[in-house]
């Protein structure tokens, strides 16, 4: 029997080694864009964003806070949790010595297996999307990027 769904266009960079040291831009979204993760809220034209985690926003929120903690020489660098979606930078530092690296994929792989697994159905979707951030200048930019998101949101619901 033949699968005639589309082939995934793989956003990974060809000969790319994603456990290189660096900083990785990932972003993951919620399985049909189901808004499940969080609110966004605020009152008034120049209200604040107010990001209010759902139950399952909040396990999600401790399931990133734990990356930090399980894996040491990987770290959460910034995030945010929005209704569909999450942003993270994440750092790799391995100092190029003990176990073999994991690659940025093992990372969110585990990350998406522990939480799927956490409320038994699927939160995600398939993949997810990641950027390799190049210099500080990218960096810099992807982390207002994330830090204005909330904003964005809040200004398309007036």
């Amino acid at each position: 029997m033949e699968n005639h769904l589309p082939k995934r266009k793989s956003t990974r960079l060809k000969n790319f080694d994603y456990s290189n040291n660096g900083y990785y831009f990932i972003t993951i979204c919620t399985y049909e864009r189901r808004k499940i993760l969080s609110k966004i809220v605020g009152e008034g034209l120049r209200a604040l964003p107010i990001i209010e985690l759902t139950a399952i926003g909040e396990k999600v929120n401790k399931a990133i806070n734990f990356i930090n903690v399980h894996y040491g020489n990987i770290s959460v660098d910034k995030y945010i949790i929005m209704p569909d979606h999450i942003h993270m930078i994440i750092k790799i530092e391995t100092g190029g010595h003990g176990d073999p690296p994991l690659q940025i994929q093992d990372v969110i792989g585990g990350f998406k297996s522990f939480t799927t697994h956490e409320f038994g159905k699927t939160l995600w979707q398939r993949s997810f999307y990641d950027h390799v951030i190049r210099n500080q200048n990218d960096y810099r930019e992807i982390w207002e990027y994330i830090e204005n998101n909330p904003y964005k949101l809040l200004e398309k619901s007036r």
